[in-house]
């Protein structure tokens, strides 16, 4: 960060982002299963000591859906959502997954969040978004199911429309309005700003009946020390996923702002600012941040031009802490609200659709971790191993068939094998030729044609030299030609090219 005071236009963006970064903090923590205010406390500091180390001006970080959701599928079952060892536990995830990421930023490892290819990520996101906008249905219509299980839930609300509440449903309504509406009417108009403090001072006025979000201490953040270490293990697989899944949405968001504007990145430099930003979250007992991207793309529209424009916001957020009390009659339809028209978007069938028209077993990955995530709800960074471990299913597949080319001329046969040749595809190639000589004896040579294997290693030359050995043995003469740069190493070892 620029160490010269702020511009004007850096103030002017700060002050937009802590406009919604507020609302958008407290509805994310209750998505989190946490108090509002533990939302707030992650809205504060984690802006302010990031800003210097970020490599994007214009990411904007603090608390976002799909951290929140991780949250709570790692903490589900551990301890009463909303309850004192419940926000511990979210604290020491906060903890965990900021110390994973400076690791990883300080190893030079940040660019290991591209591993997670895009079938996995996209599958993911949609079934994220899906359960996201599941387990606020309920609090949207100010209905209370009884089931257990957050699609459950939200089919019983759907099912039993007589416990809706007619006035959970017009701050919803009121809410998604001016989100959706204001947009239009100008870029920059606050609708989450302004429903919310159109609907505090509402329900104070009438007296509102439905569920808010009651108690919300004041006063400023306090020093959060003390953690329980011996739950660190078993949160370990939750924090590893969120440290790797919820640092490639700020990634794409810097990514694509940085080619748009033809400046560097660096993929390590942002991966310690992020860490940095979770301990920082986690001392001051909060829970895991992420980069958004709506208040990022806010600022930068608002006229960003250093990370300035989030340290700004931070401190809006720390000094607006005392008079956080005032909120208390803020109905929890409008939390819900807020939730789901931000997450609405993030749910792409078509894109999974769309994969299987190009490729279907990078189709199957991204059906497969989207199934895999609604299926293992709330435990939703099970979907990501599953998705993980189809890719690695799929490369495997591709790996073992490969694909050849044959032709006969005469008495001679050439295959020209495409892809890698390793020393498990190797058999396939011979499995053709015998295939051919059985079924024209004619055939006294065989020419492997090399030029389109991009690699040859050194067992799959081995491998291969065995096979030339055989056929030769039978009298059946083998040439190798073409051999390309990828395989020419390997190949000089075991065989001379001909």
């Amino acid at each position: 960060m620029n160490l010269r005071p702020p511009a004007t236009a850096d103030v002017i963006a700060g002050l937009s982002v802590a406009v919604i970064l507020i609302p958008q903090a407290m509805a994310y923590a209750e998505l989190a299963g946490l108090p509002p205010q533990v939302g707030l406390f992650s809205a504060a500091l984690p802006l302010i000591v990031a800003a210097p180390l970020v490599s994007s001006p214009y990411l904007q970080t603090g608390p976002v859906a799909l951290t929140g959701l991780l949250t709570f599928g790692a903490l589900a079952g551990r301890a009463p959502t909303f309850s004192a060892e419940y926000i511990e536990l979210a604290v020491l995830l906060a903890l965990m997954v900021g110390i994973l990421r400076l690791l990883l930023g300080l190893a030079r490892l940040g660019t290991i969040a591209y591993l997670l290819s895009d079938p996995v990520l996209g599958g993911f996101t949609t079934g994220a978004a899906i359960l996201i906008l599941a387990s606020q249905l309920p609090g949207a219509v100010g209905a209370q199911p009884t089931g257990t299980g957050v699609l459950k839930r939200a089919v019983d609300t759907v099912a039993s429309p007589q416990s809706w509440q007619v006035g959970a449903l017009l701050f919803t309504g009121a809410t998604a309005a001016l989100m959706v509406g204001g947009r239009r009417i100008h870029r920059f108009f606050p609708g989450v700003f302004v429903a919310v403090m159109g609907a505090i001072l509402l329900s104070a006025a009438v007296g509102y009946g439905g569920e808010t979000i009651g108690e919300l201490p004041g006063g400023f953040i306090r020093p959060h020390t003390v953690f329980p270490w011996n739950e660190s293990l078993g949160l370990l697989p939750a924090a590893a996923a969120i440290a790797l899944v919820g640092f490639a949405e700020p990634a794409s968001i810097a990514r694509a702002f940085a080619a748009q504007d033809r400046q560097r990145w660096d993929a390590n430099k942002e991966m310690v600012g992020q860490g940095v930003a979770n301990i920082a979250s986690a001392l001051s007992g909060g829970l895991p941040v992420g980069g958004s991207f709506s208040r990022s793309a806010l600022g930068r529209m608002a006229g960003a031009k250093t990370a300035w424009t989030g340290a700004i916001a931070g401190i809006i957020v720390l000094f607006a802490l005392p008079l956080a009390p005032l909120a208390e009659p803020l109905p929890r339809a409008v939390l819900a609200a807020i939730v789901i028209t931000s997450v609405v978007k993030l749910i792409d069938l078509r894109s999974i659709a769309r994969l299987f028209t190009v490729s279907v077993p990078q189709g199957v990955v991204g059906l497969g971790t989207l199934g895999a995530t609604l299926a293992f709800a709330p435990r939703v960074e099970r979907g990501i191993f599953v998705g993980v471990a189809l890719s690695i299913g799929v490369h495997l597949y591709r790996e073992l068939n490969v694909v050849a080319d044959e032709q006969v001329t005469g008495s001679t046969l050439t295959i020209s094998p495409r892809g890698v040749l390793w020393f498990a595809t190797v058999p396939r190639i011979e499995a053709i030729c015998r295939t051919k000589l059985a079924d024209d004896p004619t055939i006294d040579t065989i020419v492997l044609d090399l030029a389109g294997v991009g690699r040859l290693d050194y067992t799959g030359a081995a491998t291969l030299q065995q096979s030339i050995t055989t056929f030769e043995a039978t009298g059946i003469r083998v040439k190798i030609t073409n051999v390309g740069p990828g395989a020419k190493r390997a190949a000089s070892i075991h065989f001379t090219p001909q």
